[in-house]
């Protein structure tokens, strides 16, 4: 897991999404994703990539969920994702942003461009 935060970034809305993103890109960081974290601040993201599909299998809280494509656009968008469930998959994703449960609100929709960029 790289461990140099990322900010979340929605271009089209302009405003960021999350401003302490972790990047997941190997297989254990991947594998590992959220599993054994008590909760997460409203400010905190996970990018896992690449990344068509999730579980909450183990999770302790719910996560708002954006499956984005290689391009970053948000292709679906899952809010409040509870404790042992699976997400469908979504076959344009390249990746996913987990973020705290309930912190979207509703402020992402589908077709928002997300930019990730350095903190």
């Amino acid at each position: 897991m790289n461990k140099a935060f990322l900010v979340a970034f929605n271009r089209t809305q302009a405003k960021p999404v999350a401003v302490r993103v972790l990047k997941a890109d190997d297989p254990a960081s991947r594998s590992k994703g959220l599993l054994g974290r008590e909760s997460m601040a409203p400010d905190e993201g996970l990018w896992i990539v690449p990344c068509p599909m999730i579980h909450t299998f183990f999770m302790k809280f719910p996560i708002d969920v954006l499956f984005l494509d290689a391009d970053l656009t948000v292709r679906r968008v899952m809010e409040d994702l509870r404790p042992w469930r699976l997400s469908p998959w979504v076959l344009s994703a390249r990746s996913v942003l987990e973020l705290k449960g309930g912190v979207l609100k509703g402020s992402v929709r589908v077709g928002d461009r997300i930019e990730m960029r350095q903190a």
